[in-house]
């Protein structure tokens, strides 16, 4: 039996996955979470072999969660699931220690797949996006221009402050301090040749780390 934990903000969302999980041999749902906080208090509480995950909830960001997760309970595994295409943001996750990446449009095989793979310790990124990385990985082997490229902790920083939380909520978030945060920022800015918070959001935006 491989028990599951299922977090997620929208309750719809975590509900509907569960009921979709449960109802499936083999597969039992140990515990929900509505926040990265909870999910990781849930994981150390369960100890579930497969903790399906949103990317992007409220406090303790989705990836922050996976890495605090993979980092105390290294034999459970997180498999990312969002709405959220983005190369960078599949880099963040497989870098926090997810094995698995799924999208919430992706058909429902494919979140079967995932947790089976997991279970078994296997990787699993949805095929499409997949696809999409060989594709990336050939124009850059052409020698085509690469945007510059974020650390993980940089990336989650972009994202809380382009949906407005300021310094001390990321700070508070994250784990960090207010002036590291700043410094995130500032390196941020300077390496995207960025000039104002407007800039930030608009990038965020543009590569999918945040709805429009």
């Amino acid at each position: 039996m491989t028990r599951i934990l299922v977090a997620d903000d929208h309750e719809v969302v975590r509900r509907g996955v569960t009921r979709f999980l449960q109802g499936r041999p083999g597969l039992n749902v140990c515990g929900e979470a509505s926040s990265g906080d909870e999910a990781v208090a849930a994981a150390e509480v369960h100890h579930p072999d497969v903790v399906v995950l949103d990317a992007v909830m409220p406090g303790l960001t989705g990836i922050a969660a996976a890495r605090t997760i993979r980092a105390r309970l290294p034999q459970t595994e997180v498999l990312v699931f969002t709405m959220y295409e983005a190369d960078e943001l599949l880099a963040d996750a497989l870098a926090s220690g997810a094995k698995g990446y799924v999208l919430k449009s992706d058909p429902s095989r494919h979140l079967l797949a995932a947790i089976d793979a997991l279970a078994r310790h296997a990787p699993f990124v949805t095929p499409s996006l997949s696809d999409a990385l060989v594709r990336a990985l050939r124009h850059a082997g052409e020698g085509r221009e690469r945007p510059p490229l974020l650390t993980p902790r940089e990336r989650e920083v972009v994202r809380l402050l382009a949906v407005g939380q300021p310094n001390r909520q990321v700070a508070g978030a994250l784990g960090i301090s207010v002036k590291t945060v700043e410094s995130h920022r500032a390196n941020v800015m300077r390496k995207l040749e960025l000039r104002s918070i407007v800039d930030l959001v608009r990038y965020a935006v543009r590569n999918r780390l945040v709805e429009a």
